[in-house]
Formats: structure tokens, sequence, C-alpha cells
């Protein structure tokens, strides 16, 4: 059995969710774990000096508990898929036995090291600073964002928490949130099979047949809307959105 982690994180509001979840729905063997799942109780989050609530920092968030589930995951995935009553989902070993996939969402995921270092594949979602603002005012949040939070709080954070992770974008995908989502999805599920039949490959003989992947092999079936109006597949195109950043 072979293990992947994948990593989507970026800003808030920028389409990490809707990634994440339709990559799990394609993706045999997959589960999500979502960092917003572990927010500490609002009464234990810190407030800074203009009175604003501190959500998006690591110490408002159950890291550790975050950490003992991805750890219960690479254990034994099976195992984990049935404690979370995700038991229907699984494939029979006798269609897609090697390879198990944890997608891990969230803003802060690639800041808290211990988590950031286990990422086999690490995609950063990106929208500009006016996208960002009327997506997060269209959102409804328990508590509610007070007047002035996302100028004063939520988008300064962005810029402090992105450049602690400078150093190391070189082992990003960088996504652009504004393209469509099933050009976004296409791209980024592509990568990933194409990783998975890495990984597979590794264990069987290059002649065999059970090689291919079968969510690869049928990429184009999956999306067959997806084809440019030259005749080129989408395999290509696809490839485009996956500009890795060099520095």
């Amino acid at each position: 059995m072979k293990t992947l982690i994948v990593g989507i994180g970026g800003m808030t509001n920028g389409g990490k969710t809707t990634l994440a979840t339709s990559l799990q729905e394609q993706i045999p063997n997959s589960c999500i774990i979502a960092q917003d799942s572990y927010f500490k109780d609002d009464s234990e989050v810190p407030v800074d000096s203009n009175g604003f609530k501190q959500y998006d920092i690591l110490e408002a968030l159950h890291m550790q508990m975050m950490m003992r589930d991805v750890d219960s995951w690479r254990r034994d995935p099976e195992s984990f898929f049935r404690q979370q009553g995700l038991e229907s989902q699984l494939i029979p070993p006798s269609v897609d036995k090697e390879v198990f996939v944890l997608i891990v969402e969230g803003f802060l995921i690639f800041n808290y090291r211990p988590l950031d270092e286990l990422f086999d594949k690490k995609y950063f979602m990106e929208i500009p600073y006016d996208a960002c603002k009327r997506r997060r005012s269209l959102r409804v949040y328990t508590p509610p964002d007070p007047p002035g939070y996302f100028d004063g709080y939520v988008w300064p954070m962005y810029l402090k928490n992105r450049e602690e992770i400078e150093s190391d974008t070189s082992e990003f995908v960088f996504l652009d949130g504004l393209k469509p989502k099933e050009e976004l999805l296409a791209a980024v599920y592509k990568d990933i099979c194409q990783e998975i039949q890495r990984l597979r490959a590794a264990r069987k003989p290059l002649n065999s047949k059970s090689n291919t992947p079968v969510d690869c092999e049928h990429f184009q079936a999956v999306f067959p809307s997806l084809l440019l109006a030259s005749g080129m597949t989408y395999q290509v195109s696809a490839c485009l959105l996956l500009t890795k950043y060099s520095s």
C-alpha cells in the first residue's frame, strides 16, 4: 500500500474547500482533513490590541489534535476511513488497492512545520485583494466579522502568514483562484493522477497492464467538456495551469 498526502492552502475564500471537495469526489480512496474543523472555542481565541479576535494564527487552532488525525491516517488509511464512517467510499482491493490519498485543506497548513513536512504535493490558492474582500463580505461567519475586520486584521495576517513560507515557495504549485473551478479541478486532478501513477510504477513492472491507474486512464471521460477547440487534449492545457514558482 502506498500513500500520498496533498496540501491545499492559501488565502481565505480563495477556493480551497471547493477544490478539495471536488478532488475527493474524483480520486479513489481519498479523504479530507480540513483545518477549519480544529478551531478552538471562541473564548480561547486571543484578542489583539485593536480588539480583533485573532483567528488567523496557529494558536487559535488545535493543531496537535489535527496532527493526531493525520498520523492516524498515515498509520492505517483503511482503519481511518472506517473510524470516520467512510467505509462505503473505499474501492475494493481488486480494483484500486495500492494508493490512498489524504487531502489536507486549510489556510495555515503550510505554516505548521510538523504538518508541512508531510506533504507530497502542495497547492496554494491565490486571488487578488478586491476579490478576496468581496467574497469574504458575502460569507456568514459565527461570530460575524466586526466592522473593519478584513482590512484591519484578515488581509494583514494573510500577508504575514504568506511571508513566513516564502523560503519554501519553490515547492508550491500556485493556482489562480479566479479561474473557473472546472479548470482548476482538471489541472490539479491530472497532476495528482500522474503522481499516483508514479507511485504505482515504483512497485509494478512497466509492462503490467495494471500499472495504468483507472482514474488517470479515464481522465478524458471524467472531463469530456475540457477539450481544446483545436483538438488538442486538455492534458496539455492542464499542464499550462500548473506553473511552478521559481525564486
